[in-house]
């Protein structure tokens, strides 16, 4: 065995690290980042105050990205049935200092491979905020009603299809 040199530890430290995590296994130190950062954005940077803790948590699937300890990418992904006859992803998170790297579209487009691999033959459906329709319609979502408003901020339901076969 070769004798390390840090430089392994170092790299690894700086690397993108993807999980995809059951509430029960998050353990309390990421379900404290993850609550903080879905604080900070939601009901801090967007002037929302909101009860974020709304009872989905628990049968949601988490996925994030964290470079060390640093949380990076945030969402939640629900089974069908929970709100959605469909499966959902929500709770789509990237802070601010870790924004403009492509983080938001690639935490989508895992949240749409995992839900697909997890309950197939689902189609996706979201409660997205207006203000970013162009951006779901890039990954395929499209739009599914007119707006609402949720917590003040102007929201709309989009769709992803289910894979054909």
């Amino acid at each position: 065995m070769l004798a390390s040199t840090g430089r392994e530890e170092a790299t690894m430290a700086t690397a993108d690290h993807w999980e995809a995590l059951r509430f029960d296994t998050l353990g309390v130190r990421r379900l404290y980042d993850i609550l903080a950062l879905r604080q900070a954005v939601f009901v801090v940077e967007q002037d929302c105050p909101y009860l974020d803790c709304d009872g989905l948590d628990e049968a949601a699937w988490h996925v994030f990205c964290r470079r060390g300890e640093t949380l990076l990418a945030y969402q939640r992904c629900l089974p069908p049935g929970t709100p959605y006859p469909e499966s959902s992803i929500g709770r789509i998170i990237v802070p601010e200092a870790a924004r403009g790297r492509g983080l938001g579209r690639e935490l989508v487009r895992r949240g749409i491979a995992f839900n697909r691999e997890q309950w197939p033959g689902q189609g996706i459906r979201i409660g997205a905020q207006a203000r970013l329709t162009a951006f779901y319609e890039s990954l395929g979502f499209t739009v599914d009603g007119g707006s609402y408003d949720e917590d003040g901020i102007d929201h709309i339901h989009m769709t992803l299809p289910a894979e054909s076969r």
